[in-house]
């Protein structure tokens, strides 16, 4: 808890009183979101004490600050993954931090491939349910801090935003937009086909290598959650392609402008 306090106090040393009303994660080829924010303050990871750094090269790793659709945001501009060799611990750590600095509600986004044949490359996932089995080790492992010892888990994504969203979706004529489960694997390498056979037998729609834990962390602090996915790749055992970073980028980057779209409304309706 002293690190997320030191953290927390060098923040609040730098931004003065402002207070975030809403914390967002952007997840891979998903920057672009930040244009659309009236940046008032932006902290390098690096200089935050007790912050993890992010190693993908494609994760910028700043700390953003300013109004999104007239509200105050905090915005992870690169998040943290288990695979970067960072502790559950480590990578949910930003979430603590972002409570402690006031949100109210928590914005995720990933990029993840797709498990069901109805789904395609670069349609919206809204993240209805997750299924976190798969990972070896649990944030909330270790001493209770910031929130219940055994939190429930039976609503983790808020079903008013959910609808919310869709309904900006419908509204708008965004088609491509789906809703169902994720699932969270610690990557980095990518699934075998006997692999994502076994996900969608068990009910994933979506697979990818982020979000879960911290889902986890904010319901554990009770933050209302929103998630949404970015179709980068379709993972269909029996059409299976090899998988090219530079054409899991670009589908994010034909997809972007759908989903930040949905974010901003939907951050504006609240």
């Amino acid at each position: 808890m002293i690190h997320i306090n030191e953290a927390t106090a060098y923040i609040q040393s730098k931004i003065g009183d402002f207070k975030p009303q809403f914390g967002i994660i952007l997840g891979t080829g998903l920057g672009k979101l930040t244009t659309e924010i009236d940046i008032e303050f932006s902290l390098n990871y690096e200089d935050i004490p007790h912050f993890p750094i992010a190693t993908v090269e494609f994760h910028t790793g700043k700390l953003l600050f300013g109004k999104l659709s007239g509200k105050k945001v905090v915005c992870m501009q690169g998040r943290f993954h288990y695979y970067e060799g960072y502790s559950m611990q480590q990578v949910t750590f930003p979430v603590r931090v972002m409570k402690m600095l006031g949100i109210e509600r928590l914005f995720v986004s990933n990029a993840s491939g797709g498990i069901n044949p109805m789904f395609n490359e670069s349609d919206l996932m809204i993240i209805e349910d997750h299924i976190a089995l798969f990972l070896p080790e649990n944030p909330l492992i270790g001493a209770n801090i910031m929130g219940d010892r055994f939190p429930d888990m039976s609503e983790p994504y808020d079903l008013g935003m959910i609808e919310k969203a869709k309904l900006i979706a419908t509204q708008n004529g965004i088609e491509g937009v789906h809703s169902g489960t994720y699932v969270s694997v610690t990557g980095p390498n990518l699934e075998t086909k006997a692999e994502y056979k076994l996900l969608r037998i068990l009910g994933a729609d979506a697979v990818g290598m982020s979000t879960v834990p911290e889902v986890i962390v904010a319901r554990q602090m009770n933050l209302p959650v929103f998630g949404i996915s970015v179709i980068t790749d379709m993972c269909i055992p029996e059409t299976l392609k090899k998988a090219e970073i530079e054409n899991i980028l670009a589908a994010a980057f034909k997809a972007e402008p759908n989903m930040t779209f949905i974010i901003k409304e939907l951050i504006g309706s609240l």
